[in-house]
């Protein structure tokens, strides 16, 4: 990739210049939430500065401007993964509060006792938990797709799990723990050969390439806006048209109304219906916001120089013989979790810290993957945008200190 571009876009990311412990940062955590842009930040600036005012509501200019920025954001998210209307564009606060939603409100209509959900080993816990609570309530089972040692999902299993008793497919487009890109218009085709819906959480996919939900023909799909550099307490899930029309309400009170009495409430039409309450309104603006700014770079730009970050990082690790490397098929996408001889990832990931050098270390919200790979945690790098080889050297020197230190 040009030098000179990838500082055009680092410095795009005011915090980048920010120093920790009097070293320079080293973000190294883009997994876990991206850094967000100059333009991200002036956004949400703008609108408390020029535009703050509840939308939907007022009939006044300063209302309707605030609304109109706000509902530009589903159009924009509805262009970005290539829905068809921006009435299955439903707004949350995370990627977990959508899956949440669905498992709540889907399986309250469509699923009861005896009936089976589909999940896989590699699932964060946002996308077991939810399952597991509607299972309790209407006496389901959930039955688990496993895993093989270098990451890859047994699919020739996955066909066997169905049965006349399976009622919904869940799982994970790219794993937050070791950044394995699943086959997931495979997996989608298996179920939908069965009848059986599909939900795909893309919070680790939506940031690193092109996605379209008509292409791949998901009934569902998630993600976070702070994984895809917007603001935190955003989320997104796309329903199609039919399905969430036919879903009862996950949370009631203002906004997703037609009229009330006493007596009787008729609710909202989409996407309002599953919008209740005062929103995030300067979240999503700077969302769309975020949205916009990926696509005037341009997704494909950025895969590329995140793929030669990842073969970079994967053969340097490869080198040092006291890193085992969990997880890696060749698919992975901007996320490597290793452990190290001896030494504790949270003690890799404190003495790091003393170096400006950010990483995450633990279970990664994901406890039964971890069981599998018979490790309490990992630490894990992950990639952005923004990162570069030398930050990759700079973590890798460090690593080479901390094992002679404990050694």
């Amino acid at each position: 990739m040009n030098h000179s571009l990838i500082d055009a876009w680092r410095s795009d990311f005011p915090i980048l210049q920010t120093r920790i412990h009097d070293r320079p940062l080293v973000y190294l955590d883009n997994a876990a939430t991206t850094q967000k842009p100059s333009a991200v930040i002036q956004s949400i600036n703008d609108y408390y500065s020029t535009t703050n005012a509840n939308v939907h509501r007022g009939v006044y200019s300063l209302s309707q401007q605030a609304t109109d920025f706000f509902e530009n954001t589903r159009e924009t998210v509805r262009k970005f993964i290539g829905a068809t209307s921006t009435s299955e564009i439903i707004f949350t606060k995370s990627a977990t509060e959508s899956i949440n939603l669905v498992a709540s409100s889907y399986g309250e209509v469509h699923f009861s006792s005896g009936d089976e959900i589909i999940l896989t080993m590699m699932e964060h816990h946002a996308n077991i938990i939810p399952w597991q609570e509607i299972s309790k309530k209407k006496g389901c089972t959930i039955k688990v797709v496993p895993i093989q040692q270098d990451g890859t999902l047994d699919i020739e299993t996955y066909k066997t799990l169905f049965t006349s008793k399976t009622k919904f497919v869940s799982m994970v487009w790219v794993s937050n723990a070791i950044g394995v890109e699943n086959p997931i218009s495979d997996f989608i085709r298996i179920a939908h050969d069965h009848n059986v819906p599909i939900l795909i959480d893309a919070s680790q996919r939506i940031q690193h390439a092109n996605i379209d939900v008509q292409k791949e023909d998901c009934d569902f799909l998630v993600f976070s806006g702070h994984k895809v550099y917007g603001p935190s307490g955003t989320g997104i899930l796309y329903g199609k048209k039919h399905l969430l029309e036919h879903m009862p309400l996950y949370q009631s009170g203002g906004d997703m109304i037609k009229k009330v009495t006493f007596e009787k409430t008729t609710f909202a039409d989409l996407p309002s219906k599953f919008e209740a309450g005062t929103p995030n309104i300067e979240g999503f603006i700077g969302l769309g916001t975020a949205l916009q700014y990926l696509q005037s770079i341009g997704l494909d730009e950025i895969a590329k120089h995140e793929s030669m970050l990842m073969n970079y990082a994967i053969e340097a690790l490869r080198s040092l013989d006291f890193i085992s490397i969990l997880g890696y098929n060749g698919t992975n996408v901007s996320a490597i979790s290793f452990v190290m001889d001896t030494v504790h990832p949270h003690d890799i990931a404190s003495i790091l810290d003393k170096k400006g050098i950010c990483v995450r270390a633990g279970h990664h919200c994901a406890h039964p993957l971890m069981q599998f790979y018979k490790v309490p945690s990992t630490t894990r790098i992950s990639f952005a945008m923004y990162s570069t080889v030398d930050e990759i050297e700079a973590c890798i020197k460090e690593l080479k200190e901390i094992y002679t230190l404990f050694s």
